[in-house]
């Protein structure tokens, strides 16, 4: 096993509510290691955990072959971590950033001065090198973010929801850069609400409901086991009174939401064929993905 991160039986209470639940997760080098759940789920907790910036109740845990939280603080020089808020310094240059972030890990300004070039090639900012912080776009503080985790060459990065608020041009270069990152041999563990992005950069992921890791695999694994393979989404405001009457007879499986039904079959020609005489009706026919493994496994109920 080349796990660089290892988790055992990991607990962890507040105010006498369970957060982390008897968790397990052996993360490999390597990887991009996706971590998905609702809001309240425990994926915060964990990686604060997984950090070593709490204590766990009971369980074991090793990050990069050191105990945490015992050794955390040797195990994150060897970390980059990029929250889910930007908190740059707003009165330094983005050059600036990079350095002063440097100096927590001991490095010296000779060794950050020598990697700056390369890591605002790497976020496409080389020629804000001299900007202020307020001065650039959501985007670009984003990717500030992403160069600043990497200051410290690290082993493996904590990206917690990396693109949330970017435009989809951003979003995908930031999802071309991590797929870089894990072609040099990186490790990243993402947190994301967003499906697409776990499905597209994650080579495994863990869904997190309550405390407790409920499913593991692939993106293509967990849309094997959990989801059937083809869905028809029907809207309209008849769809749920269409959906009493009729989804039963062509569906395995369906889920009224609002004024769509969502139904899940093996084949879903007849099901088409049907929809196809129901003038009132809209539908969209589609493989699974992995956002119908998430509300299956989730629900559809909102969390606060």
């Amino acid at each position: 096993m080349n796990a660089i991160i290892r988790a055992a039986g990991l607990h962890k209470s507040y105010a006498g509510q369970r957060v982390v639940d008897g968790l397990d997760l052996s993360i490999q080098r390597g990887e991009c290691f996706g971590l998905l759940g609702p809001n309240g789920a425990g994926k915060t907790t964990t990686l604060r955990l997984l950090l070593g910036l709490v204590a766990p109740d009971s369980g074991e845990l090793h990050l990069l072959d050191h105990a945490v939280p015992q050794d955390a603080r040797v195990a994150r020089l060897r970390v980059g971590v990029v929250p889910q808020f930007d908190n740059l310094d707003p009165d330094f240059t983005v050059t600036e950033n990079l350095l002063v972030y440097g100096r927590y890990f001991g490095m010296s300004d000779a060794q950050i001065e020598a990697r700056i070039p390369e890591l605002l090639a790497f976020a496409n900012l080389t020629s804000k090198r001299d900007a202020k912080v307020p001065t650039l776009s959501g985007g670009m503080k984003r990717r500030l973010t992403l160069a600043r985790a990497l200051v410290n060459d690290p082993d493996i990065i904590f990206l917690d929801e990396p693109t949330t608020g970017l435009d989809p041009q951003a979003r995908h270069l930031i999802w071309q850069r991590l797929r870089e990152l894990t072609a040099q041999g990186k490790t990243l563990l993402l947190t994301t609400h967003f499906m697409e992005e776990a499905e597209r950069l994650c080579h495994r992921l863990a869904v997190m409901d309550n405390g407790k890791l409920i499913s593991t695999g692939s993106p293509r694994e967990l849309i094997d086991q959990n989801i059937e393979p083809q869905v028809v989404e029907v809207f309209g405001e008849h769809a749920a009174r269409w959906a009493q009457s009729h989804a039963a007879q062509y569906a395995h499986r369906y889920e009224i939401s609002g004024e769509s039904v969502f139904c899940y079959m093996q084949d879903a020609q007849p099901l088409v064929a049907h929809l196809q005489s129901q003038s009132e009706l809209r539908y969209l026919h589609r493989p699974a993905n992995l956002e119908d493994v998430f509300l299956k496994l989730t629900g559809r109920e909102m969390r606060e």
